[in-house]
């Protein structure tokens, strides 16, 4: 049988509702797609706002200061239209509160070696937004975690181990200096390049086009 292999980059910010939205879309689509197509999706992390304090902010207050924007449901209609078109019930005023995403990228680029990276990245998103769980507290972080590969003492250690975050901030720099600045980021075969909340059709269409096969027996 022919196997066709493909290599998935994907950059996004954990606190990023169209990062949400992207990777459920890529999920819907991965589901549908032939059983002989196989995906390496490799995470890498991009931080919005590094300079979030570990109690959070107001994200109310945040867009009205950053943005101008004084009615938060106006601006959030668009991806909460977006969402629903693919079936997530998403609800920015579910979680009040933007957390630092350091520890929780660290986690997701640690999981790489356990095989879990993408289910991780994906519940630690769902759990912000649709949960508004505090991304930002390592025992939260390690309740999740649990559930992919890690030990509870283990994930909330390494969530806290300054070697590890400081890994994890190269890798964010990395990502910076490829010239990633807005996300989802997607990158195909290292080759075919998608950026922002594209469409599950563009999604289907740009991974059926791509990789190589190779027989497998």
């Amino acid at each position: 049988m022919l196997m066709k292999t493909i290599t998935l980059d994907l950059y996004t910010e954990i606190t990023c509702p169209w990062c949400l939205i992207g990777v459920h879309r890529l999920n819907r689509v991965i589901e549908n797609l032939d059983s002989a197509v196989a995906i390496d999706i490799r995470h890498h992390p991009v931080i919005l706002m590094p300079d979030t304090p570990p109690e959070g902010l107001n994200i109310v207050d945040l867009i009205r200061q950053r943005y101008g924007i004084t009615d938060p449901q106006a601006g959030w209609a668009r991806a909460h239209a977006e969402a629903r078109a693919s079936g997530l019930d998403l609800d920015l005023g579910r979680q009040p509160h933007a957390y630092p995403t350091l520890a929780a990228h660290t986690l997701v680029r640690l999981a790489g070696a356990l095989g879990t990276q993408h289910a991780l990245a994906t519940e630690f998103m769902e759990a912000y937004f649709l949960d508004a769980a505090n991304i930002g507290d390592p025992d939260t972080l390690a309740e999740i975690a649990v559930d992919h590969g890690f030990g509870l003492e283990e994930s909330c250690r390494l969530a806290c181990d300054p070697g590890e975050m400081e890994v994890t901030r190269q890798a964010v720099n990395e990502s910076m200096a490829s010239g990633i600045h807005s996300v989802p980021h997607y990158v195909i075969n290292r080759d075919i390049a998608l950026t922002g909340c594209v469409s599950e059709k563009a999604l289907a269409e740009a991974l059926s086009g791509a990789g190589n096969e190779q027989a497998v027996i």
